[in-house]
C-alpha cells in the first residue's frame, strides 16, 4: 500500500511560541507514555537544537517560532488521512467537505458513516478503495478492535501496531496520528517524502537520503524529533 505525503499544513499552524496544545484531560497521554520530555521543556527545543545542529539552527532562524496543534477528533483525522492519499490537497478538501455534507447534521463518526451504503459514500467523491478503507476503520472502531479513546495510553510502536490493523493505514499515517493527534514530541517519519526532500536540500545531499542516513542526521533531534520534522516541512516553503 502506498500512502500519501500530505502537506503538513493540514495538521499544523504557525504561532508565536513553541508549545503543544493538548486535547481534553481524558484524552491526554499519561506521564508514563513514550512522549519524550513534554511540557515546559518543549520550549527549550530551539536552544538544544541550535547547539547540536547548526543546520537546524539556521532553519529555525528562518522559519521562526512554531506551534503544533493537537487534533481532538481522532477518528475524523484518520478519515481525512485516508481521503488525502495520492490526491492533491485541494481535491482532498473537496471530498472531505462533500462527505461532511452527506452525514450532516451529524459529524463524521463511525456510526454516521455506517448508516450509508458504499455507493452512497462514493457519491461524495470517494474511490471504491478508499470507501472500503473508511468503512473498515469505522467497523474496527465501533467493534472495539481499534480503541481511539484510550489509544493515547499506549507507547508509540503499540499505537502504530493497532492503527495499521485498518486497511489503508500504514506506518506513515500512524506516525502523523502520533504527532498531530497524540502530541508525541519524539516521532521521526523518515520515509516521508517531504522530510527526505528537506534533508537533501538542507544538508547538501546529492540525492534523497535513505532510511539510515535520515536517522543518522536526526540523531541529535531527540527527544524533539516531531518538532524538528515540523521545521523540515516548513523549510520546503522557504
Amino acid at each position: 500500500m502506498t500512502e500519501a505525503r500530505v502537506s503538513v499544513q493540514e495538521y499544523t499552524i504557525p504561532v508565536t511560541a513553541l508549545n503543544v496544545k493538548q486535547s481534553p484531560q481524558h484524552e491526554r497521554d499519561p506521564p508514563s507514555a513514550a512522549r519524550g520530555d513534554c511540557g515546559q521543556s518543549g520550549k527549550q527545543f530551539p536552544a538544544r537544537c541550535r547547539k547540536a545542529d547548526p543546520i537546524m539552527r539556521a532553519i529555525i532562524d528562518q522559519v521562526g517560532p512554531a506551534q503544533l496543534r493537537s487534533e481532538r477528533n481522532r477518528f475524523a483525522m484518520l478519515v481525512r488521512s485516508i481521503i488525502s492519499q495520492q490526491i492533491s490537497v485541494g481535491a482532498a478538501r473537496s471530498i472531505r467537505r462533500r462527505l461532511e455534507e452527506l452525514v450532516a447534521p451529524d459529524k463524521v463518526t463511525p456510526e454516521s458513516l455506517q448508516r450509508f451504503t458504499p455507493q452512497q459514500l462514493r457519491s461524495a467523491g470517494l474511490s471504491q478503495q478508499k470507501t472500503s478503507y473508511i468503512l473498515d476503520l469505522a467497523n474496527k472502531t465501533s467493534q472495539g478492535e481499534v480503541v481511539l479513546r484510550t489509544i493515547g495510553r499506549r507507547p508509540d510502536e503499540a499505537v502504530i501496531e493497532e492503527l495499521t490493523k485498518v486497511k489503508g493505514i500504514g506506518r506513515w499515517t500512524a506516525q502523523m496520528f502520533l504527532m498531530f493527534a497524540l502530541s508525541r514530541l519524539d516521532v521521526f517519519p523518515a520515509a516521508d517524502l517531504g522530510i527526505r526532500m528537506a534533508i537533501r536540500n538542507q544538508y547538501g545531499l546529492s540525492d534523497l537520503p535513505d532510511n539510515q542516513t535520515s536517522h543518522e542526521i536526526a540523531e541529535t533531534w531527540h527527544p524533539y524529533a516531531t518538532v524538528a520534522s515540523w521545521y523540515l516541512w516548513r523549510s520546503l516553503d522557504l
